[in-house]
């Protein structure tokens, strides 16, 4: 995925906490084993992490851990920057993102609200509590704010068998504005969503409907202006990332049998066919009226 050099980027959607320290403490029992562990609970809705008797606080890891935070204001300021760095790349990702959305909401009469991306490594705080490299990027309602690692994205390769690459990590954030989109209109209900779990779930219908909204992004990418045209190729590995975390796939991964009744964000085939609904229509009635569970 390329981006237009000659694009402005609007560092100011992206808050860098790289390189901070949150000084408590959690004991991952098992070394990268109580890692997995974490990452499958907060995927699955299942804490396995009494496996190995980890402590739920704030983590903290070693003192090379943590990425010193850079000037994304200074250094992120063009297209050309987004082609260059992983972190310029973010940027222009949500910039992305947030530009097809402004617009899409404009076009229908609504008014959009930015949500800002916090960069972070290792941990920081959320409204939503301790945001953790383990848990993965995610979107907190209660700030309105997407936060991700960096690292994720060599956790779902190395870990799960994505292939990776630029737009498999669009992907995950386009999924996590897809959330966004969905707090905006009044569709996610967090206590609601947390005791439903099942292939035909309430929570797994959220999942589905932000990979649509993925997709959607997706198609309409190249329009607004930040994103050359997507290649074949490029597409492929934004659909092996969402097959790569299915519920059933992880769940295979880390405790070797699937439980269907415990998933929460829906098998490799569901998220597949929802990110390709959204990819293939470019529509966001597509994401009303699924198929997914067909």
């Amino acid at each position: 995925m390329a981006f237009n050099d000659r694009k402005q980027l609007d560092p100011s959607q992206v808050e860098d906490r790289r390189g901070r320290s949150m000084g408590r403490t959690i004991a991952f029992g098992g070394g990268g084993l109580g890692l997995i562990l974490l990452i499958a609970s907060l995927f699955l809705g299942v804490d396995l992490t009494s496996l190995v008797g980890t402590d739920r606080s704030a983590p903290s890891y070693p003192d090379d851990y943590y990425e010193e935070a850079s000037n994304l204001v200074s250094e992120c300021q063009t297209g050309a920057d987004a082609n260059e760095r992983q972190d310029c790349r973010l940027v222009g990702i949500v910039n992305s993102v947030q530009s097809f959305w402004n617009d899409e909401f404009t076009s229908e009469g609504y008014e959009y609200t930015p949500a800002k991306t916090v960069l972070f490594s290792g941990q920081t705080e959320a409204a939503c509590g301790y945001a953790t490299s383990a848990a993965g990027p995610f979107y907190c309602p209660r700030d309105r704010m997407i936060y991700v690692d960096l690292a994720f994205y060599e956790t779902i390769t190395s870990r799960f068998g994505a292939q990776g690459g630029p737009l498999a990590e669009a992907y995950v954030i386009a999924h996590e504005y897809g959330h966004h989109i969905q707090n905006l209109f009044g569709v996610l209900n967090e206590s609601g969503m947390r005791q439903n779990t099942g292939p035909d779930s309430e929570a797994v219908f959220i999942e589905l409907q932000a990979d649509c909204l993925a997709g959607i992004w997706m198609y309409h990418a190249t329009e607004t202006g930040y994103i050359e045209p997507l290649s074949r190729d490029e597409i492929l590995q934004a659909l092996d990332a969402a097959v790569s975390v299915g519920d059933d796939r992880i769940q295979k991964q880390t405790q070797g049998y699937i439980v269907p009744e415990a998933w929460t964000h829906g098998s490799s085939e569901q998220r597949l066919a929802a990110l390709q609904d959204g990819l293939k229509s470019g529509d966001v009635d597509t994401c009303n009226t699924p198929g997914w569970n067909q």
